[in-house]
């Protein structure tokens, strides 16, 4: 299991951790081990897709951000997942990409992030942690 567990989704296990690059940062990491998503049957596909759509609604519910970018990569890490990365019209990384390795101060303030899961859970429909 990875570390940071919020919520168990259908296919998938949400990760939200205190040293994310942006506020509201979350990471959706495919239950089953898979490197890339032709590896998954239809029916993962599917579950897969719809614990996407789940978290990305949820993501933009808990932050109001302007925009989530979605990342899905593998280099670090051979497992299937997806980053959501809320983007904000203030934010570090406006006008360019994201560089997590830019970021030196931490993005929440003490207890912070506790508030951030509790909400994402809530927004995802399920009971406080």
């Amino acid at each position: 299991k990875p570390m940071d567990i919020v919520a168990e989704l259908e296919s998938s296990w949400v990760t939200m951790s205190a040293s994310a690059p942006l506020r509201g940062h979350a990471c959706l990491v495919f239950r089953r081990h898979a490197v890339e998503l032709h590896d998954l049957n239809d029916n993962e596909g599917a579950a897969f897709m719809s614990d996407i759509r789940r978290l990305s609604r949820a993501v933009k519910s808990v932050t109001g951000a302007a925009k989530l970018n979605y990342e899905v990569h593998g280099n670090t890490i051979e497992h299937l997942h997806m980053h959501f990365y809320p983007r904000y019209p203030d934010d570090v990384f406006q006008g360019g990409p994201i560089n997590p390795k830019a970021v030196t101060p931490p993005v929440y303030g003490a207890g912070e992030i506790e508030s951030f899961r509790a909400r994402l859970r809530q927004a995802l429909g399920l009971t406080a942690a």
